[in-house]
């Protein structure tokens, strides 16, 4: 069976909201619950960007059953991999063992604010792959000490550790970012239901282990509204990774989708309030082999109907995946 998760989509709710959502989500039954590490929205119209650690400690208090996961964080710009080891840790206590945390090589949207540049993609999965092992050696609370190509630690240390070490995913979009997730991570997470990038996993060490996916979706019993809703804030994502990893702000995306229509977008996205369009538009991931599919409302104001039709109507037909 399918573990079916809830999206905190930080880009279109404020903080307050956000964890108010999670707690309605674990009321509503969901498995687990991811959440996005942004600096800005992908468009204007959805208008928010806060900052999704102190949200994740907020929710650690708030919840009781529901796992946290980030989804993703990229530790190689915005943040220094010993800062993330940290604050994984801390969530990770704060949560009582509940918080996995999903790293990936990020998205120039996000990580352009702190003028670092934003280099190839094989230069950012090398910085990938060195933060990663940084944070790894981190979470032994051993003092570590590194000085690599892209990084540089010194006598940094761990002084409040979880009792267990927090679970470890890692993005992937391509071979070589499955070579490293098989290598380092102990689950993969994938926005595509694409089979290969399980094999390919699975084929560097990631036989057995989770995989999460994630999909939008757009609930509404006026199934024009939903479509319209998606369209305004969604149309974006059907531009695919390797624009949106390299696109540096709003306009950017706002402009590469504008000949996006309605249409399109309902193709890609169910909208409305049928539960079987839902069923099948998360059928393609059971079908490739993820373990876990973590579901995103569209629109931060209406995530209270969502919650509630869920409960009633969705999640019991998708336990029959």
């Amino acid at each position: 069976m399918v573990r079916i998760g809830y999206t905190m989509m930080t880009e279109q709710a404020g903080p307050r909201e956000l964890v108010s959502h999670v707690v309605g989500a674990e009321r509503a039954g969901f498995d687990f619950s991811v959440i996005s590490d942004h600096s800005f929205p992908w468009l204007e119209s959805q208008g928010h960007a806060p900052y999704a650690w102190s949200i994740l400690g907020a929710a650690a208090q708030a919840t009781s059953r529901i796992p946290l996961m980030t989804y993703v964080t990229c530790p190689t710009f915005r943040y220094h991999p010993t800062v993330i080891a940290q604050k994984a840790a801390t969530v990770q206590i704060l949560s009582e063992g509940r918080f996995r945390l999903g790293l990936g090589s990020g998205e120039n949207l996000n990580e352009h604010i702190v003028g670092a540049g934003w280099p190839a993609a094989h230069v950012r999965l090398e910085m990938l792959e060195e933060a990663v092992d940084i944070i790894r050696r981190m979470f032994t609370g051993e003092y570590v000490s590194h000085h690599g190509a892209h990084f540089d630690v010194e006598n940094a240390k761990l002084w409040d550790l979880p009792d267990h070490t927090p679970p470890l995913g890692i993005a992937v979009s391509g071979p070589r970012s499955c070579a490293l997730a098989g290598r380092y991570a102990d689950l993969v997470i994938a926005t595509e239901p694409k089979r290969e990038l399980l094999e390919a996993f699975d084929a560097h060490g990631g036989a057995g282990k989770p995989r999460v996916g994630q999909l939008p979706v757009c609930y509404d019993t006026d199934r024009d509204a939903a479509v319209a809703r998606a369209h305004d804030q969604f149309r974006w994502a059907l531009g695919g990774w390797k624009v949106n990893s390299e696109l540096p702000g709003p306009a950017g995306f706002d402009q590469a989708a504008r000949h996006t229509r309605p249409g399109n977008v309902a193709e890609a996205i169910p909208c409305g309030n049928d539960v079987e369009a839902f069923v099948e538009a998360v059928r393609p991931y059971a079908e490739a082999g993820f373990t876990e599919v973590a579901l995103v409302q569209i629109g931060g104001a209406h995530q209270e109907p969502f919650l509630e039709w869920a409960e009633a109507k969705l999640l019991p037909a998708l336990r029959n995946l």
